[in-house]
């Protein structure tokens, strides 16, 4: 049979012949590797795989390409990403997701499901030997090096015991099969394993593109294991039922970031950052708008030399100072325990069958991968001659050193490998070489045989009790790789069980609270996610601003009519404060065209330009938006999380483009502007219509207030200073960076008089441009802010203006000055007043909800 694909995608299709038409279609595995999709005699369908392709149907075969565009459409719309090396731009790429699940029947199902449990209990009673009498080490079974000598075993933690002598929560263990169908360990994590969020939304998106399989093949749920994780850890939590849980994160660098949100979401939990929590009586509590509240159990997802800065890493800003203190005290569970980086130790692969057989009585049901530690000279001596057919590892897989596949090495790399190991024996593994099993992928054309690595977790359900999720995360390697690695390139796919059993229903909404319960509870807002969202709101508004400035300055610059003095002095000193262009740069009254050039060579900083020659302009604004709204991105849609990186993104795009012109071509930088207006319209529109009004959106709000108090009356108060408002065209100018042209010229017709000014830019509470509607608004918002968070709110308000006292006539007035000139003398106090009382309003809110310096009572370590 020629497994060669046809032409064209449907050549072999027939409507009787699903199974047949997947056969001619494919491509079959390479020489050695076993091939998941064909049964053991290689010329028909494995079962598991007939039966799939049965209930897709020839209809779903022939929309196999409109499926896969739909998964990929969804992960994209989901805002799915992964960070192959964490980017501190905030540069991540869509998540990898084949269309195609891996199958997994009931007997290699209850093969792994035995073999995974048995070695989590081994792994948890080896975690209480370590850190309790050490007999593994004194009886030799366990190399002293491997432990003490390990450095990511934690001394703080001996002695300590966790509550139910539950060490690990959550285990994940790397699985492939060899050419003969069995299934070998290969690895594990125990630290913080990653995958849980992923699988989750591999198996949403998977099983959308193929309902009818996914219900008639039984594939078993995942909702169930989720749920007794979280029983297991609130039984055995300081406060039981009444715990609240938070999901510890490094932050939105990782390269995980996504299923932290995702996974702390699904869960309900409180997704927290070190900067999050704080410690006081040797108890943990989360910093948020309300206070300090009680935090009693840690899902962490940061490993554990990062998480406490006092006894651990000292450089570290990702954990807690005191942490592991409240740990030693009792008064918080953590999952899972600190101190488990020496078992994710490849060289302990090769010791654990002998452990067993000692703390458990029991031989391993999973075997390892033979695994050789060349720190013991035997060893050492005995892999040598096996490199070619093996896997050289670090020891320490925090200590840098690369992996190295023996068959992918020549002669002259062979010896400086061997010599390397000869001289630190200790720091490598070799561990046997197995042909991983390839299944079938889609690739738009045919059916392509790809390798794959399959981790599979244990999740506690009670005291030294746990259940495997059926099901995993499964890697899938680069056609013609040889590792699955999602950092090397690699991607995924979903994995559906059949295990035999009746599928379980649960849900998590079956352990929920009640409905009425959940009406009365409001997720609490931490203060670096008030903080964030503050500046979120601000760098928005002064994003617009920055925008409609430099759009109006480069109108005037590269118009035909050439702009008054008075016009050109005013955009010159308003360019300035607000970091369109440098200090230093010649004033648009001495020279138009250099100030022009000016600007739109500061637009956007070009990667290697020194910050001292920078200009913080439109594209610093765009950035330090995208990096705001990054700490915070669990609390926004996906929609308006890609509009925000569209708007930066773009912009940077065409400032680079404009930056190859000589020329400098204002019309380019207009249309830059004007797009990037456009986007931070709908931005705007997401924050005002699409976010909840919880504290958090009002601390952003009253951010955006702020700026724009700040920017509008320092914008009015030059424009008085530099008497622009004498001059017609300065005068539209004014009002156009209120962003109040039309309101104006349908109100007063041709009119530029200051009354008419005063009272639509000062007085009018019915414009949102006005000053007068944004100090009442963000009166009101304080208010509102002071019933959610803490009464003192309420306070600030009061040091705002009162615009109830102001009056059109007096502040639309002028007196002349001894010089002369006219100076509306009681309008400049109030725009002065306005911007000093803001200024002063965010340094309050920045102590009073962000700080919590005034919080005594700190208790840090031992």
């Amino acid at each position: 049979m020629n497994h060669d694909a046809p032409e064209s995608l449907f050549d072999n299709l027939s409507p009787d012949s699903p199974a047949e038409w997947a056969l001619s279609m494919s491509v079959r595995a390479d020489a050695g590797h076993r091939d998941a999709l064909r049964d053991a005699s290689g010329q028909s369908l494995d079962p598991l795989w007939a039966t799939f392709f049965e209930h897709v149907g020839t209809e779903g075969l022939a929309e196999l390409n409109r499926r896969n565009d739909n998964l990929q459409r969804q992960i994209r719309d989901n805002g799915v990403t992964y960070n192959v090396y964490a980017d501190t731009a905030g540069q991540q790429r869509p998540w990898a997701l084949d269309l195609f699940p891996m199958l997994i029947g009931p007997q290699d199902w209850a093969q792994i499901e035995a073999g995974v449990t048995q070695r989590a209990r081994l792994l948890n009673a080896m975690m209480a030997d370590l850190y309790g009498p050490r007999e593994l080490v004194q009886r030799a079974l366990l190399p002293a090096a491997l432990v003490q000598g390990h450095p990511g075993y934690l001394r703080a933690m001996q002695g300590v015991r966790p509550a139910g002598d539950t060490w690990l929560h959550i285990v994940a263990f790397d699985l492939a099969q060899g050419p003969d169908g069995r299934w070998w360990v290969v690895g594990q994590r125990t630290q913080a394993p990653s995958g849980l969020g992923y699988l989750l939304e591999n198996r949403i998106a998977v099983a959308r593109q193929f309902p009818k399989a996914f219900a008639g093949m039984r594939v078993q749920r995942l909702a169930a294991s989720y749920r007794a994780l979280m029983e297991g850890i609130k039984a055995l939590a300081p406060e039981g039922e009444d715990a609240r849980i938070a999901l510890l994160t490094p932050g939105p660098y990782n390269e995980t970031y996504f299923e932290h949100a995702y996974l702390a979401r699904y869960l309900g939990l409180t997704l927290v950052e070190g900067n999050d929590l704080t410690v006081r009586d040797q108890r943990l509590y989360l910093k948020t708008l309300k206070g300090l509240e009680p935090v009693h159990a840690l899902i962490k997802r940061v490993d554990d030399e990062w998480l406490d800065p006092l006894e651990l890493r000292a450089d570290s800003s990702l954990g807690v100072p005191g942490l592991l203190q409240v740990l030693r005290a009792g008064n918080l569970l953590l999952a899972n325990a600190p101190g488990s980086a020496p078992l994710e130790s490849s060289a302990l692969l090769g010791f654990l069958p002998a452990i067993s057989r000692h703390m458990l009585g029991e031989e391993l049901s999973l075997p390892s991968l033979p695994t050789w530690w060349c720190g013991e000279d035997a060893a050492l001596r005995e892999v040598l001659p096996l490199l070619k057919d093996g896997v050289i590892k670090p020891t320490y897989p925090q200590s840098g050193l690369d992996t190295a596949i023996g068959q992918s090495l020549g002669p002259r790399e062979m010896d400086e490998w061997a010599g390397r190991m000869v001289r630190h024996p200790e720091d490598y593994t070799v561990q046997t070489w197995l042909p991983l099993s390839q299944t079938p992928t889609w690739t738009g054309e045919h059916l392509l045989p790809r390798s794959t690595l399959l981790r599979v977790f244990a999740l506690a359900d009670g005291a030294r009790s746990w259940r495997v999720l059926p099901g995993g995360l499964v890697r899938l390697a680069p056609r013609g790789q040889l590792m699955a690695s999602m950092q090397r390139g690699g991607s995924s796919a979903d994995c559906w069980v059949d295990t035999g059993a009746a599928v379980d229903t649960t849900s998590l909404l079956q352990s929920a609270p009640s409905t009425l319960a959940l009406a009365h509870h409001k997720r609490p807002v931490t203060s670096r996610a008030a903080e964030n969202l503050f500046w979120l709101g601000r760098y928005t508004e002064r994003a617009e601003n920055g925008v409609r400035l430099a759009r109006i300055a480069l109108d005037h610059l590269g118009g035909e009519e050439p702009s008054s003095r008075a016009l050109l002095a005013w955009l010159s000193e308003a360019c300035r404060e607000n970091a369109l262009v440098l200090p230093d740069v010649p004033s648009a009254e001495q020279s138009a065209r250099v100030f022009a050039r000016a600007l739109m060579a500061g637009l956007s900083p070009q990667p290697g330009t020194p910050m001292h020659g920078r200009s913080y302009s439109v594209g610093f604004n765009l950035r330090a938006l995208r990096h705001a709204a990054a700490q915070v991105r669990d609390r926004l849609s996906p929609e308006h999380w890609n509009l925000i990186e569209r708007a930066d993104s773009e912009f940077a795009r065409d400032c680079t483009a404009m930056a190859a012109d000589a020329e400098y071509a204002i019309a380019e930088a207009m249309a830059a502007l004007n797009n990037t207006s456009e986007l931070l319209a709908a931005i705007t529109g997401a924050q005002t219509d699409r976010m909840v009004r919880d504290s958090g959106w009002r601390l952003l709000s009253v951010g955006r207030h702020i700026e724009r108090l700040i920017t509008l009356s320092r914008a009015l108060m030059l424009a008085l200073d530099h008497h622009s408002l004498d001059d017609p065209s300065g005068f539209e100018a004014v009002v156009a960076q209120f962003d109040s042209t039309i309101t104006f010229h349908a109100m007063y017709q041709q009119r530029r008089d200051m009354v008419a000014l005063v009272d639509l830019l000062v007085m009018d509470r019915d414009n949102p441009r006005s000053l007068a509607w944004v100090v009442q608004t963000l009166r009101s918002r304080l208010a509102k802010l002071s019933q959610s968070a803490t009464p003192r709110d309420a306070v600030l308000a009061q040091g705002l203006p009162d615009p109830d006292t102001w009056v059109l006539t007096e502040l639309s007035g002028w007196e002349r000055h001894e010089d002369g000139r006219r100076v509306h003398a009681m309008l400049g106090a109030l725009l002065d007043e306005c911007e000093a009382s803001a200024a002063e309003l965010s340094d309050e809110i920045t102590r009073l909800h962000f700080s919590h310096a005034d919080q005594r009572r700190q208790s840090l370590g031992a």
